[in-house]
Order: structure tokens, then sequence, then C-alpha cells
């Protein structure tokens, strides 16, 4: 059998934070795929954590070190005492990073895509691990700067200046830099996915833009002049436009993606329109990584209640980034 090509690229997952949700979601989510749909995914976490989702899910599952008929690969990454479900704990922050440390290593060796299931970020951050989250996380571990997070959706997608801060550490945030280099990830992305001409709307950062200064002067003093630039590049950029429109005009179709200023600013509105299929996507690492847009959701670890469909849809879109090729060869070659 020839090696796997660029068409047939691996899945590396990682299964989250083993006090919460993500192995379950996991163990239920391959269950759906079938046999062939699981062929060629790996998946990082303690065997005892996983197998244990697996009865909590009903699912039947058998895990092995190697692709084995009917049975999923597992990168087995013992933990040494029990974890309880639902609990902030350092012992399962630091199970979550060396997962995702793991899971890194064998994206980067095998060239896979990486699809990660939710942590926590105090339990990661109490366990010594000081990190914002999945985005900050795989910058460090791929030596990268800091990554641009982009939320999927089939009628809205957010690329975000900034995310995990405050939101006074986000305005200070936006500089004409920042938002120029997100449009710049944000197009090469479509393009990459199929869209030839992408259409990009810039979210203003106070209401109304500002109102000529009325209600803040950064819409007319830092966005406006990025905007700018970035059609002098030669991209189609609109903006910037008040944020309690844009967000429902790019749903309309008029865009194919919003810009959004801070965290919330593109979360909620994404969130809104596509909760279960919404997409989390990191732009500009050496390596393709897709997640959930869900956290642990401690309050039903455990009880099997908790839906793959979420984590259905980022396997699906690591495949479809990798029937375009590695991102070490696409995006960070642009």
């Amino acid at each position: 059998m020839s090696e796997p090509g660029p068409q047939r690229r691996a899945i590396v997952i990682s299964s989250g934070d083993p006090a919460g949700v993500g192995p379950e979601i996991v163990c239920r989510a391959l269950h759906a795929l079938g046999e062939q749909g699981r062929s060629g995914i790996t998946v990082v976490g303690s065997r005892q954590i996983m197998e244990r989702a697996a009865r909590v899910s009903g699912v039947p599952m058998v895990f092995t070190d190697s692709e084995s008929t009917g049975a999923v690969r597992l990168a087995d990454e013992p933990i040494e005492s029990e974890l309880a479900f639902g609990r902030i704990d350092p012992l399962a922050g630091d199970a979550a990073y060396r997962n995702i440390a793991r899971a890194v290593e064998i994206v980067r060796r095998e060239d896979a895509c990486l699809v990660t299931a939710p942590i926590n970020k105090a339990a990661l951050n109490a366990a010594g691990h000081h990190f914002d989250g999945h985005t900050g996380l795989l910058a460090h571990l791929t030596g990268m700067p800091p990554a641009f997070m982009l939320l999927a959706s089939e009628r809205l997608s957010t690329i975000h200046v900034s995310t995990h801060v405050s939101l006074a550490e986000a305005i200070r945030r936006v500089t004409p830099e920042r938002i120029v280099a997100a449009i710049e990830a944000g197009v090469r992305h479509l393009q990459r996915i199929g869209i030839a001409a992408p259409r990009i709307a810039v979210a203003g950062l106070n209401p109304h833009c500002g109102e000529n200064g009325l209600f803040g002067d950064e819409d007319d003093r830092v966005i406006a002049p990025a905007v700018e630039q970035a059609r002098r590049a030669g991209f189609d950029v609109s903006g910037p436009i008040s944020p309690d429109t844009v967000f429902y005009r790019a749903s309309q179709g008029e865009f194919d993606l919003v810009v959004a200023q801070y965290h919330d600013q593109g979360h909620i509105p994404t969130k809104l329109i596509a909760f279960d299929t919404t997409v989390n996507v990191s732009l500009g690492l050496p390596i393709d990584r897709t997640s959930v847009d869900h956290g642990t959701a401690f309050d039903i670890a455990g009880t099997g209640r908790a839906s793959h469909v979420n984590l259905l849809a980022a396997i699906a879109y690591g495949r479809r980034l990798a029937r375009r090729g590695a991102a070490s060869q696409v995006e960070q070659a642009a």
C-alpha cells in the first residue's frame, strides 16, 4: 500500500480534560463514524479514562496501540490516580497538557491534522501550564507566534483580533497591524478551502462605529486605516461596519468572513446561529488544528449525555483541510 499523501492525511484527536466531557464525546463520535469512518484516526489519552468514557457513553469501543480492524488506535498517556468527573483538578489539567503535547508530536511526525476535545483553562493553569487555552498552548508547542482563532460555520464565520484576554486588554490590542494580519490570515484560509476571492467585513469596536467620534475614536483612528491598507494590498474588505448589523449581513451571504475585534463580539453571534456545528480553527500554525466550540461541561460530565455532534463537525472540517494539503505547505508558505 502506498504512503498516505495530501488526500489522505491522518486525524489525531487529543481527548481533552479527563474530568470533563471530552473523552465521552470522542467515544461517541468514533462510534458514530463507524469502522470505516474512524480509519486513520489516532486518539491521545489515558487508556483508563477512555475505557471509562466508553462505558459511561454506552458505546462498545476497543483501544489498541496500533491500527487494528474494528479498534481505535490509542496513544496512551497514563494517569496515576483516579480522577473524579466534573472537578477542576491539577492532575486533570496536567493530563490535558500531556495529551496535547503528545498529539502535536504525532501530528508533526505523521503530517496529520489535529482535532482537540475541550480542556479546562483553570485546571491547566493550576497544573502550572500557564496558557490562555489551546491557541496559546499550540503556538508555544510549535514555536510560533500566537495564532488567530477562526470560528467556521455554514452561515457565519468569524476571525478574532484577540481572544482570551480581558475586555480592557482586548481594546488595547485593536491595532492596525493586528487587524491587517487577521484579514490576511482569514483570506489565505478561505482561499485554501476553495473561496477564490473572499469577501471580508471588519466589525467596528464601538457602538455605531463611534458615531464620528461621539462614542470613541478607535474606529476612525485605528480600524479604518487598517481596512484601507488591506484594500491597497488587493483584498476585498469592507468596514468598519457597525457590530450590531455586520454579523446579520454576513449570515445572509453578503460576506464570507467577519473580522471581530474581540472574543465575545465574534463568539456570541456565531454560537447563536450554529452552536452545535461551529468549528474552532487555528490559523497561523505550522499544523492544522480544528476543535469543538464548547467547553468541558463539568455539570454533565460522567452522565453520558454530552452531544458529540460538534466533534463530528470538527473532524469533518479537519478532513476538509486534509484534502487541501498540509498547513505547513499552504498557509505558512503564503
